[in-house]
């Protein structure tokens, strides 16, 4: 009996071990990560290798160096880490090009072929050396599987949704845009990296699709191939991806709420306050060699909590700070293991050094909402019940260095001033370097400077309109945005209350927009043609509520599928478009609606924000947005925004635009009329009020009286021929013998004023003639000595100058 329960005990807790390891397997883990002998990677690697002690990264850690024999002869930095050697393929051995990423894949390759390490392994985990770890790295503790590596989103490798996925791999709907950290089973990576390699020669030498709107690299010349060459080699061999956008952060980007990211990669510059710090700066850098040199301190902790008081934000501040500080403290321990004296102590030595400092870089774990997953992401819906903090919002709208999108911005500021709408707005002005040079509207938003795309770079096609989704891009990769949502109007607009995701319901992967109801591209071929999901196009513009993570995806596909649609001429036509110029003016509005079916954005569509004056309102609305788009009119009054496209009414002085008829002028008897004119009427005087503060900033008293005679009065004749412009277009509307007589009154008192001026004038003169001719005669009649005194005494301002001038010449 005593062994048949033994026995049972033996298989029960056999059973229970390999349950156990089905839920929590284990494994060796190896890190890898590639460089180059240069002065440039090995201060890297001392970062690197630093983060990896700290972090206490399970497994060992190799570096694979490629280097010619040539470099190698003066490399000094062998003993930086541990280090498996691999020939250069900087300069590739078939074809001559000089392309040192590729030494990536090939240096995975031929460890995978030639290294003891790599046949005792179960997990191969792959970092760049431009990298700072802060926690174990665990693949999978990452949720990594055997046929399912995990990685980190990389969202501008537009590529895996167009034609260069389709060129490059058989299975182009398997692309996954990822890269950075890589969590791999030996296994898959065995496969795997063979075809990373030959792929990455494959993107690389297809140079007729290294353009930025086919590719998303910024500098158009297949720098990123070998990003690529991943993508698509794992597509090849059916390789899914868990994708993971909370391990890894770049250093000056606000992290997320509640996440803690495991992984730094300092890639792009940062700063924290007026102290800042890029990588390329420093690509000749020799500080590992150089004793007790650093690099420049960045602020404390200290003064961080004072520079930003915002929670999430200042914890962005400290993870650039720990980032500089552990590349710092790496070089003092490399400098040490050199032989280096001892440093002079200084506050930043003694910090590094500090308890303190100690404890804000120790290993940072994974937490459940680090470790969720991309494709896990379910619908977040917004609620703005009690108590619950509601997500910042940053507004945008675009426009070019003209007076015309001038007056358009100075109402949409001064109406969002109004509004009450929370949070930032940004002015995105695109403008080409001569524009830039003799542009005077610098102040009158907060501005994010863009280089114009109105002339295409590539076609040289004239579309000012595709500045819009360019600029939306440009603004998204240079600046460090801490928004969760990004509200997106166009200058001819004026805000009549705050548009909020909150109130609109917009959400993670459900933005809110207002319907575009002709966009009938999206109902036919059209949509066929551009868009691999036609039946997810939505016919909305205007306004947009779009969640941050949405708009990175989004943005870059919005001004690839602009270009794309403006490029198909023959489709232009109005029974195909609604585009009632067939001019292709709108592919902007299609890039849009196509990018966004990409994604399978689905948007909420609400008719209540916004409306164009001169519609008929829906009864109780209280929209939010007017967009005087369109031509608008009350009575024999109109105003149409194109009519002021050459008027400069920001830079003259009280310059202004006709006004509206008085709302008490207006018929009771229709009720849907009143209100249509009631908000067309609001929105004309809220333009002029908005130039009139504008004005009363801009003008000095000085100008102010100028522009009371002459600047007022050119305004009148302005405003006077842009209402005959507008009657032309109405037969209806006359030039009344009202108008006429008030035309005479307003030229009346501009006569009287000359003369009046006039008379002024001619009294001033003689009555200096008749001065002039006393003094005349009293100097006749008194003596020379008494004639020089008096004329001291009466004319010292212009006698005592002359006599002065007498003196010096007799002393000369």
């Amino acid at each position: 009996m005593g062994k048949v329960w033994i026995l049972m005990v033996v298989v029960l807790a056999g059973v229970v071990g390999i349950e156990s390891a089905r839920k929590s397997p284990s494994g060796r883990i190896h890190t890898l990560f590639s460089v180059e002998c240069q002065n440039y990677f090995d201060w890297q690697t001392v970062g690197l290798m630093n983060s990896y002690r700290k972090a206490k990264q399970p497994g060992p850690i190799t570096r694979l160096l490629s280097c010619t024999d040539e470099e190698k002869k003066n490399y000094k930095g062998m003993h930086l880490a541990p280090t498996f050697e691999v020939p250069s393929m900087s300069r590739h051995p078939r074809t001559g090009d000089w392309y040192p990423a590729i030494n990536k894949p090939a240096g995975v390759v031929h460890w995978l072929k030639h290294s003891k390490d790599a046949k005792n392994v179960d997990w191969v985990v792959i970092l760049d050396a431009d990298m700072i770890i802060r926690g174990p790295i665990v693949p999978w503790e990452l949720g990594a599987e055997r046929g399912r590596p995990v990685a980190a989103y990389y969202g501008y490798l537009i590529g895996c949704d167009n034609i260069l996925a389709q060129l490059h791999t058989k299975n182009p709907e398997l692309c996954d845009k990822v890269g950075g950290l890589l969590a791999f089973h030996i296994d898959d990576l065995r496969v795997f990296a063979p075809l990373w390699l030959s792929k990455t020669e494959e993107v690389r030498e297809d140079t007729a699709h290294w353009a930025t709107n086919i590719t998303g690299d910024i500098y158009g010349k297949g720098w990123i191939s070998e990003m690529y060459g991943y993508s698509f080699g794992a597509a090849e061999v059916g390789l899914r991806h868990k994708i993971n956008d909370n391990l890894m952060i770049y250093p000056g980007y606000v992290p997320r709420e509640g996440i803690d990211p495991i992984l730094l990669h300092y890639g792009l510059p940062f700063s924290v306050g007026n102290w800042s710090f890029n990588k390329l700066a420093h690509h000749d850098d020799g500080i590992v060699y150089e004793c007790n040199k650093l690099f420049p301190e960045p602020p404390y902790p200290k003064e961080v909590r004072q520079l930003e008081l915002d929670h999430n934000r200042r914890r962005g501040l400290f993870l650039s700070i720990e980032c500089m500080n552990i590349i710092n403290e790496g070089l003092l321990l490399q400098h040490a293991a050199n032989g280096c004296p001892k440093p002079v102590w200084s506050k930043y030595l003694s910090f590094l050094k500090s308890k303190a400092y100690a404890e804000l870089t120790q290993p940072k774990y994974v937490t459940p909402a680090t470790l969720q997953m991309m494709e896990d992401i379910k619908e977040e819906h917004v609620d703005d019940g009690a108590g619950k903090p509601h997500p910042k919002i940053h507004t945008i709208f675009s426009t070019e260095c003209t007076t015309y999108f001038d007056w358009q911005t100075v109402g949409l500021m001064h109406s969002f001033h109004k509004s009450g709408q929370p949070g930032n707005i940004t002015r995105l002005l695109s403008c080409s370097d001569e524009e830039l040079q003799k542009y005077k509207g610098h102040d009158l938003a907060p501005t994010h400077y863009v280089p114009s795309m109105s002339r295409h770079p590539l076609t040289g096609d004239w579309y000012p309109a595709i500045n819009k989704p360019a600029a939306v891009l440009h603004w998204l990769n240079h600046v460090n945005i801490d928004a969760e949502f990004i509200v997106i109007l166009d200058a001819d607009m004026i805000l009549r209350g705050p548009i909020t995701p909150w109130e609109f319901k917009a959400a993670r992967g459900h933005p809110v927009s207002t319907p575009y109801d002709y966009l009938i591209g999206c109902d036919n071929e059209l949509a066929k043609l551009h868009t691999s999901h036609p039946e997810a196009c939505d016919k909305v513009g205007g306004v947009i509520i779009m969640h941050i993570d949405d708009l990175r995806k989004f943005a870059m596909l919005w001004l690839h599928k602009t270009e794309e649609v403006r490029a198909d001429r023959a489709h232009y036509a109005r029974n195909i478009t609604g585009d009632i110029y067939e001019s292709g003016w709108i592919s902007e509005m299609y890039g849009y609606s196509f990018g966004a079916a990409e994604l399978k954005l689905k948007h909420t569509i609400n008719d209540k924000i916004l409306i164009y004056p001169g519609y008929v309102p829906a009864p109780g609305v209280k929209y939010r947005v007017f967009h005087y788009g369109l031509r608008f009119s009350v009575g024999n009054w109109s105003f149409d925004k194109a009519d002021w496209r050459n008027v400069d009414v920001v830079n003259k002085c009280w310059a202004k635009f006709p006004d509206p008829p008085d709302s008490s002028t207006l018929g009771l008897d229709n009720k849907e009329d009143l209100q249509r004119d009631l908000l067309s009427i609001e929105c004309a005087k809220t333009l002029n009020e908005a130039l009139n503060l504008h004005h009363q900033r801009r003008c000095s008293s000085d100008n102010s009286l100028k522009s009371e005679g002459q600047e007022r009065k050119e305004e009148s004749v302005v405003s006077r021929v842009s209402n005959l412009d507008a009657n032309d277009d109405s037969t209806n509307n006359n030039i009344t013998t009202e108008e006429s007589e008030s035309v005479q009154k307003d030229e009346m008192p501009s006569s009287f004023r000359f003369w009046m001026i006039f008379l002024w004038a001619f009294s001033g003169v003689g009555f200096l003639v008749v001065i002039f001719m006393v003094y005349s005669g009293h100097r006749r009649r008194g003596t020379r000595s008494k004639q020089g005194r008096r004329r001291r005494s009466l004319h010292s301002g212009f006698m005592e100058m002359n006599g002065r001038d007498r003196r010096s010449d007799v002393s000369l």
